[in-house]
């Protein structure tokens, strides 16, 4: 039985994953990874790692993360309470969508995911109080290959639908790409 409906979306590998509910009068199941059935939508490294966040207010932005090589990594990124707007940027060198976003609302009750491949920044804006994610990670987290983008970099021109209330320092901290990023290499 398949679980998830998976569509493309305008970047490159990018996905959309809908978990499909199993439910009655006592709830629900939903099913948020199965290898078998990821794997045609292209997901085809074993999960090394799953995170748990949790953001405390709306509006709060993290991001924009991604790994160098050799530790890049693909995302499975879930909301499990509360709503965020996910976003993703294709950070590829060489790619045709080179430094191109999109988002989209994940939620607990819409049961969406983003699956973003190796390659792409990613992080969000929490829509309401108390958001909560999961992470499926294809690699483990490596400090010394840790990379960022800016997320009020003007270059990007990411469009956030709220007034950015708390960013941290280290996200703030991260570079322009004016100031000459190259982008990821495979």
């Amino acid at each position: 039985m398949n679980r998830f409906t998976v569509t493309d979306l305008p970047l490159s590998g990018l996905k959309l994953v809908e978990r499909q509910r199993l439910g009655d009068s006592r709830g629900f199941l939903s099913r948020l990874f199965c290898a078998e059935e990821l794997d045609a939508a292209g997901w085809i490294k074993p999960i090394a790692q799953i995170n748990h966040t949790y953001t405390a207010r709306q509006g709060t932005v993290r991001g924009m993360h991604f790994q160098h090589p050799p530790h890049t990594e693909m995302k499975l990124v879930s909301c499990i309470a509360g709503e965020v707007w996910d976003v993703a940027v294709d950070v590829r060198v060489g790619s045709q969508t080179f430094l191109r976003w999109h988002a989209e609302r994940l939620s607990a009750e819409n049961g969406r995911a983003l699956m973003i491949p190796e390659g792409f920044a990613h992080g969000f804006q929490a829509l309401t109080d108390d958001v909560e994610l999961l992470y499926c990670h294809s690699a483990a987290y490596s400090s010394s290959a840790e990379g960022g983008l800016n997320p009020l970099d003007e270059h990007l021109a990411i469009a956030w639908p709220q007034s950015i209330t708390e960013l941290s320092a280290r996200d703030a901290g991260h570079p322009l790409i004016e100031t000459g990023f190259e982008g990821v290499r495979f």
